[in-house]
């Protein structure tokens, strides 16, 4: 892994686990993944999903690292160097 950002990524724990909350706050509740912001926690959802909230968090934030939230995975993705880890 050569990528800064996936190796000095943080821990943050997801704040909605189970949603979100940019979609919720809109009133949608589909979205296809959920991925957690390693900066600060905010879950978003993911490029597949029609808002695609977990990047626009990315824009606002530049917060650079994603997990995702699915059950059963633990890839990380680094939208600064498109790496995932």
């Amino acid at each position: 892994m050569s990528c800064q950002h996936l190796t000095e990524a943080g821990t943050a724990e997801p704040r909605t686990p189970d949603e979100c909350a940019d979609c919720v706050a809109i009133g949608n509740t589909y979205w296809v993944h959920l991925r957690t912001c390693l900066s600060c926690g905010q879950v978003g959802c993911c490029d597949s999903s029609p808002n695609q909230h977990a990047s626009k968090h990315f824009a606002a934030t530049s917060h650079p690292v994603i997990r995702s939230a699915q059950p059963g995975e633990d890839w990380r993705w680094c939208f600064v160097d498109e790496e995932i880890g």
